[in-house]
């Protein structure tokens, strides 16, 4: 049984994987790391082993230590004791984020390449996985709650709205909320559509786009360019890496 976990700037996610199977998925925000009632572990059955991704450093040794203390095991942490087979384009290669290039390993292991990973996470990120499986590099834009956020504090007016759902949302908003919302989502679906065309006309040839990330099964009803949603595709790539690392 393998844990697997993302720690994002929003949330951490777990998986637990019995070999090649998601048995178990589980998110904490990432502001409740550290406090009493986000430990322990919500674990069921025996771990063996555990690997993290993560763009927070100082959030890593605390969930390393939480792990250690619920499971007795130490995980492995990408980037440190694990260095990721896949060429990487960027001109300083450590500007990347760990998580990008686990979703693009897994891209390529599970649905082949080339291809384009859209995340919608804190950020957005738009990432192009070559036809020889090399990260090529990608886009970054402020993510939807990040959005969210400015709207309310640069603003004296604007309320402050959650986005869980778009439940009665129409194209033209009757009212701030909606209008908001309606601005929100269709902008970023409009957004991903727009560059999504733009890298394939650069490149040309049949390019699959997986979605992933918290809002992207939003974003992707104002889309017409998300091929596929993969709600876990990171720790699915965890769990290859750990495999082929203990394949070496």
């Amino acid at each position: 049984m393998l844990l697997a976990v993302d720690i994002g700037n929003t949330s951490i996610s777990f998986g637990v994987f019995d070999k090649n199977k998601l048995v178990k998925t589980f998110r904490v925000g990432s502001c409740h790391v550290g406090a009493r009632h986000a430990w322990p572990l919500q674990l069921t059955g025996n771990i063996d082993a555990a690997i993290i991704c993560s763009v927070v450093p100082k959030l890593t040794p605390i969930v390393a230590k939480a792990i250690k203390q619920a499971c007795g095991i130490s995980p492995k942490i990408i980037g440190k004791d694990i260095k990721l087979a896949i060429k990487n384009k960027y001109k300083n290669p450590k500007q990347v984020g760990q998580d990008r290039l686990v979703d693009a390993i897994a891209v390529k292991e599970i649905y082949g390449a080339p291809a384009i990973v859209v995340d919608s996470g804190t950020a957005i990120t738009f990432d192009y996985i070559s036809k020889n499986g090399d990260y090529e590099g990608g886009l970054i834009v402020p993510g939807i709650d990040i959005s969210l956020k400015a709207l309310y504090e640069k603003t004296a007016l604007l309320p402050d709205v959650k986005l869980k759902d778009d439940k009665g949302l129409t194209l033209i908003g009757r009212d701030t909320n909606n209008s908001i919302k309606s601005g929100l989502l269709n902008g970023f679906g409009s957004l991903a559509d727009g560059v999504i065309k733009r890298i394939k006309t650069e490149h040309r040839g049949a390019i699959k786009v997986i979605g992933t990330g918290g809002y992207i099964g939003l974003i992707k009803k104002y889309s017409t360019s998300i091929d596929i949603i993969d709600e876990y595709l990171t720790l699915k790539g965890l769990n290859l890496i750990f495999k082929k690392n203990l394949d070496n």
